[in-house]
């Protein structure tokens, strides 16, 4: 059974750095595609960054040039370092892998950029 889990959201201040990792177990992480994704209060879910089996990387335009993908096919991981937040980055981050046709999502961590 594939699980998706992100952890390493929290209240940051702006201008201030986070770290978020999402853990996959079910055999799938070598072959996945893998996505960060956020939904904002009364946004629609968008993509913040993605990178292939390959390490390709796409950034969504808001974010480029402060937030770097990354992944770790030994420890199964993904991350996501967020460096500069602005109060715009406050969302719900979830975290998808997708393998062989199949969508898989994590349940997401908040990030909350504030003073």
């Amino acid at each position: 059974q594939v699980q998706v889990v992100e952890s390493g959201g929290g209240l940051v201040q702006p201008g201030g750095s986070l770290r978020l990792s999402c853990a996959v177990s079910g055999g799938i992480f070598d072959s996945a595609f893998m996505g960060w994704y956020r939904q904002g209060p009364g946004n629609q879910r968008e993509l913040v960054a993605s990178i292939t089996s390959k390490s390709t990387i796409t950034y969504g335009d808001s974010v480029q040039g402060r937030f770097t993908i990354s992944r770790d096919n030994i420890k199964n991981t993904v991350y996501l370092q967020m460096n500069s937040l602005k109060p715009e980055d406050t969302a719900v981050y979830f975290c998808n892998a997708y393998s062989f046709g199949m969508d898989y999502w994590g349940k997401g961590t908040l990030v909350t950029v504030s003073s």
